[in-house]
């Protein structure tokens, strides 16, 4: 019994439509958008868009419920397939159906799982044959008929097939010396096959025996570096579905080896360029490509595991557990299971391994079309919650789990089809999938009344023939001026309905997009293909494209709509980016040059030191231009008077020409600051008059007495060269032996009574 519930009831609500012309566009439009298509409906003049409304709206405008064109989403279930003779039973139902959706309309269905007993098994023994597991390999060879004999009391149909693996035979991976490639084992003296990177043994069989002769035919070899090919080795047996056998069966992947593994890159280290091509390249059942491609990434041999529906073991040592259980992480159905020291307890092991991943159910899909999404909700502990993938645990043989499965089409397509199983199993649900696009309606066709015959009605609508426009076909291309029809289809004189329509009768027809869907707006200036996209999908999967922009779900945000509504990431002690920026995306987008993860700090800007002069002269000092009005102008600072500063970041001078000191602390917000004011200003003393009148008078004695040194020293100079000149002088006379300031008589006079005869 296929149970369904169509969740509509959100979309009937609303109707986000866009500019439409024809019932068609009004149902692509939305939704929960409904036409009508009474006649009369629309008023004269009116755009034809008016019958495009969410149906309670189109009741209250006088639609008849009649009229009122609403297309559901339905589907047709189609019958299992009869079982044929041989075929496992079948365990998901149903097997096929087909969903008519509308776009943007969510569908649920219920996908039934129950485990049936007997289900065939397949095995395929994957052994990494190092020298370090020369021990295990001895417990393997005997491992064949154990392992089956514990798989048949589970499932009754069981196989087992066998392969191994080393290395690259490059360096740095293996030695290629000639004789170590062929021997690359250090004990002569021990059985030992030459290096190889991976080679299928056995093909999957029933036949233990077979298995133990074969294996047993197997020798040890070696390499030089810890890490193995082991990926090399899952991908072959993975892709190579031929050559391993597998069947249409629970397959098992048994992946035992004691040491770490190469990836995606380490082949560079031997020159290695060219990338694993995931494609089987056995040649004699040896791995042909080993020293050509890359090793694989563990992304590529996780999507090829579950292509194939294998489902990996990891038998590893304790050593390599922590390592093997990280890899688990990133593969689906997979198990971890330690190995003893020689691989003694492998069948348990596998045995519980088996039972493990068996009573998981993980339903997924594949080959999922574009702009088709599915969400799943299941009747198992924590499966409420809608997500990519259903799963339930601890499910056993023959107990039946119900999945819902919820399909959405985003837009109109073509007939597509995926996939729906669980990982690991082979039966899948093919889901067929249509979309109802087009309106169903009874119209005549034939020129009608309605449309001044020149058109025929279409669901409520005139269709007018070609030369003529209008709600009722009534104007023709050529009775208006051309020049005028076209600028009324030209936004802001700018190109002819932005060159995506054409300007007929003064209205822009808009074409198609690439998508098949029409531009519309006035001016043909939207379309819903072109929004920004993440993660490969447009408005993140979360959103929906309109006119270019995204609009988002409740609860997402961003320009793509990638991110979920919250506020958390850009709390600090409560507060939101420091209330200084609002929270987009989990990230604080910051406003007035604040920068940080948190709008904490602002590099730019300075502290309104003067600015707040004013406010603080009023708070700390009763004074200033504030002095009347301090309380309603200076809100925004909190003041504290102190006796100290040990320093301060402004120094402002208040109205009596003192200087006053403080500290400005930002607070949350905008200009709002807590103010450290110094209790005493610092303000000029008074002139001293005593000291300036001394001052003067001892500047003007000063003044005297240097003119007085100076006259002195004159006159001193002057002397000086006069006593100079006249000691030359002097010189002069000594010299000559003539007194120069001596003059002899000019009178000679002789007294008569003297003789000088007598």
């Amino acid at each position: 019994m296929l149970n369904h519930a169509n969740k509509i009831d959100f979309y009937t609500e609303q109707c986000l439509k866009a500019s439409v012309n024809t019932c068609g566009d009004c149902i692509k439009s939305g939704p929960g958008c409904a036409w009508c298509k009474d006649l009369n409906f629309t008023k004269t003049g009116e755009q034809e868009a008016a019958r495009c409304d969410t149906p309670a709206v189109l009741k209250e405008k006088g639609c008849p419920p009649t009229d009122i064109i609403n297309p559901k989403n339905d589907f047709i279930k189609i019958s299992n397939k009869p079982l044929k003779a041989g075929e496992n039973p079948v365990q998901i139902q149903p097997q096929e159906i087909q969903l008519d959706l509308r776009p943007g309309m969510p569908y649920t269905f219920q996908l039934h799982f129950k485990r049936a007993q007997g289900y065939p098994v397949d095995l395929y023994y994957l052994m990494d044959l190092s020298y370090s597991m020369k021990d295990d390999l001895e417990n393997v060879k005997n491992l064949g008929n154990d392992l089956l004999k514990e798989l048949n009391k589970i499932t009754g149909s069981a196989r087992i097939g066998f392969g191994s693996f080393v290395d690259k035979t490059l360096l740095p991976y293996t030695d290629t010396n000639e004789a170590k490639l062929k021997r690359p084992c250090s004990d002569k003296n021990e059985p030992c096959q030459p290096a190889f990177g991976f080679q299928h043994v056995l093909p999957l069989t029933k036949d233990g025996d077979k298995f133990k002769s074969m294996v047993a035919e197997q020798h040890i070899s070696g390499n030089l570096d810890p890490p193995e090919g082991s990926l090399d080795a899952i991908m072959q047996a993975a892709v190579c579905v031929n050559e391993i056998g597998w069947g249409n069966s629970t397959r098992l992947l048994v992946l035992a080896t004691d040491d770490g593994f190469h990836m995606a890159g380490d082949g560079k280290l031997a020159a290695i360029l060219e990338p694993n091509r995931e494609t089987c390249q056995l040649v004699d059942r040896k791995y042909s490509k080993s020293t050509l491609w890359d090793y694989p990434s563990v992304g590529q041999v996780a999507r090829k595991l579950e292509e194939q529906n294998i489902q990996p073991i990891f038998a590893v040592t304790k050593k390599m557990e922590t390592v093997y259980t990280e890899l688990s992480k990133l593969i689906p159905k997979s198990a971890v299971g330690v190995l003893s020291e020689d691989s003694g307890n492998v069948v348990n092991l596998i045995v519980d391994a088996y039972n493990s991943l068996s009573s998981e159910v993980i339903m997924a899909h594949e080959a999922l079309p574009e702009f088709i999404s599915v969400k799943y909700t299941s009747d198992c502990k924590d499966g409420e919650k809608p997500s990519d993938r259903g799963k339930c645990d601890n499910v056993n043989i023959g107990t039946e789990v119900v999945f819902d499965v919820t399909v959405t089409v985003d837009r109109c397509i073509n007939s597509q089809s995926f996939l729906i199983g669980p990982l690991g199993f082979n039966e899948k649900l093919k889901v067929n999938v249509r979309t109802r696009c087009d309106c169903e309606c009874d119209d005549i066709n034939q020129p009608h009344p309605h449309c001044k015959e020149k058109g025929k009605v279409v669901c409520g609508s005139c269709r007018c023939d070609p030369g003529f426009l209008g709600q009722h076909c009534e104007c023709q291309v050529g009775q208006k001026d051309v020049a005028s029809l076209k600028a009324q289809c030209q936004k802001d004189n700018g190109t002819e309905c932005e060159g995506k329509g054409d300007c007929v009768c003064g209205r822009c027809q808009c074409h198609l997009t690439e998508g098949g869907n029409n531009f519309y707006g006035e001016f043909c200036e939207c379309d819903d293909e072109h929004c920004e996209k993440y993660a490969n999908k447009q408005c993140a999967g979360h959103g929906k494209c309109k006119c270019g922009r995204c609009e988002c779900n409740e609860g997402y945000e961003g320009a793509a709509c990638q991110c979920a509504k919250s506020d958390e990431d850009c709390k600090i002690d409560g507060i939101v980016c420091h209330e200084r920026g609002k929270c987009v995306c989990n990230q604080c987008e910051c406003q007035r040059g604040y920068k940080g993860p948190s709008c904490k700090v602002c590099p730019t800007c300075q502290r309104p030191c003067q600015e707040s002069g004013s406010c603080v002269e009023c708070l700390a000092f009763g004074t200033g231009p504030f002095e009347k009005s301090c309380v309603e102008n200076c809100k925004h600072l909190q003041h504290v008077i102190v006796e100290k500063l040990i320093k301060h970041d402004c120094r402002v001078k208040d109205k009596e020409g003192c200087w006053m000191l403080f500290t400005m602390t930002e607070q949350l917000g905008f200009d709002k600051y807590i103010v450290n004011v110094l209790k005493d200003r610092e303000c000029p003393e008074g002139p001293n008059i005593a000291a300036i009148v001394g001052g003067s008078i001892a500047a003007v004695a000063l003044i005297g007495l240097l003119i007085l040194l100076i006259i002195k020293g004159v006159l001193y100079a002057s002397d000086l060269r006069e006593w100079k000149r006249f000691e030359k002088d002097r010189k002069h006379e000594k010299t000559s032996g003539t007194n120069p300031l001596f003059q002899n008589a000019t009178t000679t006079v002789q007294n008569p009574t003297f003789s000088g005869d007598s």
